[in-house]
């Protein structure tokens, strides 16, 4: 039997606009001079690991949070349909299932190297929930009570043909068409209290309520959040302005839309599918040089070594990080190459901007229109450009590009 709680946190993704705007940044300067120096890996443990706060979504990683499923190996997810008395629906269950899988298993697959399989598991029927979508109220900004209501009679219905045992994430994904169905709904629901089903602890589910065909990317981001991935957008107050401000394109979890869609390297590392061996820590003051292989380059774990990513701490709980973004994996349709410095904050929840990318190019935008946030799509560093974090003491000088695709990059900090 379902013994169902009261929700309490929700991560929600928008609908994005596709419009420019006016971004303050960090401004690029003249290259410096650097002398090579010593880099050192560092593991989960290690001295530029920052440490995982009590911040919803911690952006932390020295340890992992044992109330998500980590994503190394396979994780099974039931995917449950669900429809509305007096509204048949238009299209089928496996319609629905076939406009995010096999999609999202490979979006993850190609981001974590084939270190991660989502294996979905769609009941390919319709279950009947017992009262309206209207009733629900069901909205972005949801009655806490109403969508209680929602999640207890979806998984009452589910129970009768799903053993949730078998399973690591749940789908709950409404008729699309039934009235009351609200698109912009679409979120994952943490308890408060978790679900005992079929004596399997449920903490989160994602409720899905997305159009045919849905908005791309989305059951990803979704996906993200059951990992511990934080939203990377900023929600203006006033419901006015730009939502992209911090990490424009680049992530998924800034934008679904987002033309270099593939996870940070922060959050490779964090998630296990870069480990040590693709890590340098920047630890000492002076300079030292790298070697810098594209993030989305596949690679063979366990075998390939190659530098994937740069992390120079600085404070207790903030670090900068150097990547190199290139047009391969998941980033096919990114608008410029190079790269890209951004600054992590581990004491910063989801949603407050834990991730902020730094501009090598504030005076200027790229790809209006196709862009989720012009100003930003261009932030990555060229060949012969540097840029400087400002307080945090750090400058990143880009040498060349050598012959087999990496970035000669130099880091020095105060």
């Amino acid at each position: 039997m379902v013994r169902p709680q009261t929700p309490m946190g929700v991560d929600r993704q928008p609908r994005w606009r596709r419009a420019g705007a006016v971004v303050t940044s960090m401004c690029a300067i003249a290259a410096t001079t650097v002398v090579a120096g010593p880099a050192h890996a560092a593991g989960p443990g290690g001295p530029c690991a920052l440490p995982r706060s009590q911040a919803h979504h911690s952006e932390g990683l020295d340890t992992w949070n044992p109330a998500y499923p980590r994503p190394v190996g396979h994780l099974d997810a039931v995917m449950v349909f669900l429809s509305f008395p007096g509204s048949r629906p238009r299209t089928t269950p496996a319609q629905l299932a076939a406009d995010h899988f096999p999609g999202t298993s490979r979006f993850f697959d190609r981001a974590s190297y084939g270190r991660f399989s989502l294996h979905p598991h769609p009941v390919n029927r319709w279950l009947r929930m017992p009262r309206s979508a209207d009733s629900y109220r069901i909205q972005r900004d949801w009655d806490g009570d109403r969508r209680a209501a929602y999640l207890r009679d979806a998984l009452a219905a589910a129970d009768r043909v799903v053993d949730f045992a078998r399973y690591d994430l749940v789908y709950l994904v409404a008729d699309p068409d039934a009235p009351g169905v609200d698109s912009d709904a679409t979120k994952v629901v943490n308890l408060d209290r978790p679900v005992r089903v079929d004596g399997t602890v449920l903490r989160r589910i994602v409720t899905v309520f997305e159009h045919h065909p849905p908005d791309r990317n989305v059951l990803a981001h979704e996906t993200g959040h059951v990992l511990d991935l934080p939203d990377l957008y900023h929600r203006p107050t006033d419901g006015k302005g730009d939502w992209d401000t911090h990490v424009g394109d680049w992530d998924l979890m800034g934008s679904q839309f987002g033309l270099a869609s593939d996870p940070f390297g922060w959050h490779k590392w964090k998630l296990g599918w870069l480990t040590s061996r693709h890590v340098r820590c920047v630890r000492s003051a002076g300079s030292s040089l790298h070697a810098l292989h594209a993030l989305e380059a596949p690679m063979t774990p366990g075998i390939d070594s190659r530098t994937r990513m740069i992390v120079v701490r600085t404070g207790e709980t903030s670090a900068i990080v150097i990547e190199a973004r290139g047009a391969s994996g998941n980033d096919t349709s990114t608008c410029s190459e190079g790269v890209l410095v951004y600054r992590v904050l581990s004491d910063t929840a989801s949603g407050g901007g834990p991730v902020q990318v730094l501009d090598a190019h504030p005076d200027s935008q790229a790809c209006w229109g196709e862009s989720v946030y012009p100003p930003l799509a261009d932030a990555p560093l060229r060949a012969g450009e540097s840029l400087s974090t400002g307080p945090d003491g750090v400058r990143v000088q880009v040498r060349e590009r050598t012959a087999d695709g990496a970035w000669t990059v130099a880091v020095e900090r105060e």
